[in-house]
């Protein structure tokens, strides 16, 4: 007998914890409930996680990292596919999937939240995570 978990990929989105930006962000995207379950990781408090994003040549200072089955997107491209499998729900959901279905505008936006995290982690003392 399968269940419905058996149906769905795996969904993870790694983020740092520690930034207030990502942290929000990643707790206040909703996806699709066809597509399954989101499973947030923090990637501070896993060391295997970074080991393995670092064999994928995958650098979480430079981006949220998003595993949709065994397909990988980094950054600007996370956030796209993140846009195109959320929910519609709720207005942080409809602005996230305006803003980021284009993976032009994504590409065109992500290096200013980039920097706008790194910003703030500078300001609140925070160190980067390869650091």
């Amino acid at each position: 007998m399968s269940s419905d978990a058996d149906h769905h990929a795996q969904i993870r989105l790694i983020y740092d914890g520690e930034c207030p930006l990502c942290r929000n962000f990643s707790q206040a995207v909703r996806i699709r409930q066809s597509l399954g379950q989101l499973q947030l990781v923090n990637a501070r408090n896993r060391p295997d996680i970074r080991q393995m994003l670092q064999q994928r040549e995958l650098d979480i200072d430079k981006g949220m990292v998003l595993q949709l089955g065994a397909s990988w997107y980094h950054g600007a491209a996370a956030l796209q596919m993140l846009a195109m499998i959320s929910s519609r729900s709720g207005v942080f959901n409809r602005l996230n999937y305006w803003l980021f279905k284009s993976p032009g505008r994504a590409r065109l936006l992500y290096p200013l939240l980039r920097a706008g995290r790194n910003v703030l982690l500078r300001l609140l003392r925070i160190t980067k995570i390869n650091q």
